[in-house]
C-alpha cells in the first residue's frame, strides 16, 4: 500500500531514503509468521477443538500441535535475538536509541506522537524511522516477547524428554511461582501481542496515507520517501 509509488515520488521531487536494512525486514516477517503459528497452535493447546475417532497414537493431533509450536518458538526466539543484536549493529534507524528514548529529542517526539494519536494535535510527527511513541512501544513489546519466551520454555520443561537440552529451563518455573502462573502469563501475553499486531497494522496504514512517505511497504522494500533535506 504505497501512497507514493517510486515513479510518482520522483515526479513530485521526493527523496528516496534507505531506512530498513535487510536483517530488520527479515526479522520482522519471521516474527510475524511465527507469531501467527504460535497463536494458532497455542490456542489449540489450551483449548483443543479437533476431535478425531480412534486411539490418539493413530492421529497424534495434540503432539503435532506441540511440535509445530516448539519449532515456531525457536524461529521466534532466534529472530528476536537477532533484532536485539541489530539494535547495536544496525544503521541509525535500527539502533536501540531509536527504541528507548534517552535524548530530549526522542522524548519530545514521544510527547508529540502521543498527542497526535490521542487526537489532541492535527500535525503528525514526521520522522523517517520510528517516532518516539512507536519506538518505545516496540521496546515494550519486545519485553513482552522475552516474557513469552521465558514462560514458554518453562512450560515446555514438563514435556521435554529426559536428556533434552530444553530441561535446562526448569530453573524458570520457580521464577513464575509455578506452572499455573507461567501458563496464565503466557496466555495473557499472547493476547497482548495480538492486540499490538492489530494496532501495528492500523497506524502504519494511517501514517502512510497521511504522510505519503511509503511507510507501509517500506518493510518490504526498505525505502521511504521524504522531501529533499527533510527531517530525519
Amino acid at each position: 500500500m504505497s501512497a507514493v509509488p517510486a515513479e510518482t515520488a520522483r515526479r513530485l521531487g521526493l527523496e528516496r531514503v534507505y531506512v530498513w536494512e535487510l536483517p530488520v525486514r527479515l526479522v520482522h516477517w519471521l516474527l510475524f509468521f511465527s507469531i501467527l503459528v504460535l497463536a494458532g497452535t497455542g490456542y489449540y493447546i489450551g483449548h483443543p477443538f479437533i476431535s478425531v475417532p480412534g486411539p490418539a497414537s493413530a492421529h497424534f493431533v495434540m503432539g503435532s500441535m506441540r511440535s509445530v509450536h516448539l519449532y515456531a518458538s525457536i524461529v521466534f526466539t532466534l529472530s528476536a535475538l537477532v533484532r536485539v543484536y541489530w539494535a547495536f549493529a544496525g544503521n541509525r534507524y535500527a539502533r536501540w536509541s531509536e527504541l528507548i528514548p534517552v535524548s530530549r529529542q526522542r522524548w519530545r517526539s514521544f510527547k508529540q506522537s502521543a498527542r497526535y494519536y490521542a487526537f489532541l494535535s492535527r500535525e503528525p510527527v514526521r520522522y523517517l524511522g520510528h517516532n518516539g511513541l512507536a519506538g518505545l512501544t516496540y521496546a515494550a513489546i519486545f519485553g513482552v516477547y522475552f516474557v513469552m519466551m521465558a514462560s514458554g520454555f518453562a512450560l515446555y520443561t514438563v514435556y521435554a524428554p529426559l536428556g533434552s537440552p530444553m530441561r535446562v529451563f526448569g530453573f524458570l518455573i520457580p521464577l513464575f511461582d509455578g506452572l499455573q502462573v507461567a501458563r496464565l502469563i503466557h496466555h495473557i501475553g499472547m493476547w497482548a501481542i495480538l492486540i499490538f499486531a492489530v494496532a501495528h497494522v492500523y497506524f502504519p496504514v494511517l501514517y502512510s496515507i497521511i504522510e505519503r512517505n511509503g511507510l507501509f511497504d517500506s518493510i518490504i522494500s526498505g525505502y521511504k520517501f521524504r522531501e529533499p533535506h527533510g527531517r530525519e
